[in-house]
């Protein structure tokens, strides 16, 4: 793995010197846009919008638009903004993890440490273990501020970034209409519920969609003919609740889909 940041977790007075890397990687296919008439690649160019010319990186520079003129701003303008925040992860507070809606979670990254501060990293993993709470902190990555949590995950330390409150878009501006649920879909319901509980384990959930479409993919590259599935309507509003929560129940009921943990 390539580190995309290096700096340093800063805990009470201790530095601990860290790397940070991706934890995800994309499970989706890499599907390259073609022309319709000879499938050639499309691609992107960044032009000039006023020449129309193709502009190098090395040409092109960052600004912004402020009161009708751009103001541009260098590497070391971004860097005289606060410094330590470009290089430290500075944890202010810790907090129990269920506290935090899982709304505000982004993108989860891996902290390795360097060579000298293994000793302060291990100590932080396993007191953040024996305490049972994450680390609350912010840091800046790609010239951007964000908060983040640190937790143990195996015997290395995760990096989630999360976002700032401000970021969440307020429920008011959807229209959900109030109705008060009937006692006896309600109990429906939640019996339903109670049958598919069970312990959270994620390799019970697949990217299936991903396989398919590379199946067919092979198919089209083989000439064959691929049939379009009829889809199958799950909700109708001429249907009546109580009979498809009924139905919910007894397919369950005749075998298959997720079993109930043993407590």
């Amino acid at each position: 793995m390539r580190a995309i940041w290096t700096g340093a977790i800063g805990f009470g007075l201790v530095n601990i010197p860290v790397k940070l890397f991706s934890a995800v990687q994309a499970s989706e296919l890499d599907l390259d846009m073609l022309d319709k008439k000879d499938h050639s690649n499309i691609k992107f160019k960044r032009v000039n919008e006023k020449t129309g010319k193709e502009v190098a990186w090395e040409n092109i520079v960052r600004g912004y638009n402020l009161d009708g003129h751009y103001v541009v701003l260098t590497e070391e303008d971004f860097q005289k903004v606060r410094p330590e925040k470009n290089k430290i992860i500075n944890i202010t507070e810790f907090v129990d993890e269920t506290e935090i809606d899982t709304m505000y979670y982004e993108n989860p990254y891996y902290l390795a440490p360097e060579k000298n501060g293994v000793k302060a990293y291990n100590l932080l993993r396993d007191a953040l273990e024996e305490t049972g709470k994450v680390g609350l902190g912010t840091y800046v990555l790609r010239n951007k501020e964000s908060i983040c949590l640190i937790k143990p995950h195996e015997n290395i330390l995760v990096l989630n970034k999360i976002r700032f409150g401000e970021e969440i878009r307020d429920t008011s501006e959807l229209e959900v209409k109030e109705t008060k649920s009937n006692p006896a879909e309600l109990k429906m319901a939640i019996a339903l519920i109670n049958q598919l509980s069970g312990e959270f384990d994620i390799s019970h959930f697949k990217d299936t969609y991903s396989t398919e479409l590379m199946k067919l993919i092979r198919l089209k590259a083989k000439g064959k003919k691929i049939e379009k599935p009829t889809l199958r309507v799950v909700h109708s509003r001429s249907q009546d609740l109580m009979e498809q929560l009924k139905a919910s129940l007894g397919k369950k009921e005749k075998g298959g889909g997720r079993r109930k943990t043993a407590s």
